[in-house]
């Protein structure tokens, strides 16, 4: 479950550097299991889709929040650390949050 976790984690970031589709998980099926994103990368998806689904620029959102553009691109690449309370300021200014859900592994 761990090599799945971290290989979701890979595709999530390199989809997000390309600024393509990151589409959102379906329901389990029978027999399937739900592959956790790992939290590294878990509030950028989460910038990420608020991002393209309110339709604006990284360039507006730099302006809603008063940063540079340079700023925001730093929020979203995969490669730069970026502290989590910066994640949900960007998120909560467009109406998101994050909420932590804790499931035992079976």
């Amino acid at each position: 479950m761990e090599e799945a976790s971290d290989c979701l984690g890979s595709a999530i970031a390199f989809a997000i550097a390309d600024r393509s589709d990151v589409p959102r998980p379906g329901p389990v099926k029978r027999g399937h299991r739900l592959i956790p994103v790992p939290l590294w990368i878990a509030g950028k998806l989460a910038l990420y889709w608020t991002i393209r689904a309110a339709g604006i620029s990284q360039s507006e959102l730099a302006r809603r929040l008063g940063v540079r553009e340079t700023i925001v691109r730093r929020m979203l690449d995969p490669n730069q650390d970026t502290r989590s309370e910066r994640l949900q300021s960007a998120l909560e200014l467009l109406g998101k949050r994050v909420v932590l859900g804790l499931e035992d592994v079976a």
